[in-house]
């Protein structure tokens, strides 16, 4: 299935977190946060301002994210977990 978030909001597939503790200690699932990092999937065509231009999204297909641990709405598509958020709510760009 395609998809394409509108506007100004992102699609985001959570990136694994590491199951072990520094220590060698293994984490369970049920113990395990949720991971704050994600790839971009896909992208919004930009955020309609109020005079009605169209600002261009600065991410894009293939960033590494970080946002909050709440942030976004989780969706499922094709068995796949993703979350759909807006561009606002991402507080960075991993290089």
């Amino acid at each position: 299935m395609k998809i394409r978030p509108l506007h100004d909001r992102v699609l985001i597939k959570r990136m694994e977190e590491e199951r072990t503790s520094p220590g060698g200690i293994v984490i369970p699932d049920s113990a395990a946060e949720k991971p704050i990092k994600g790839e971009v999937i896909a992208v919004g065509q930009g955020k309609v301002l109020d005079s009605g231009e169209l600002r261009a999204l600065t991410l894009k297909k293939g960033d590494k994210v970080l946002f909050g641990k709440y942030s976004g709405t989780e969706v499922k598509l094709d068995g796949e977990d993703y979350l759909v958020m807006k561009e606002d709510d991402i507080m960075a760009v991993l290089e």
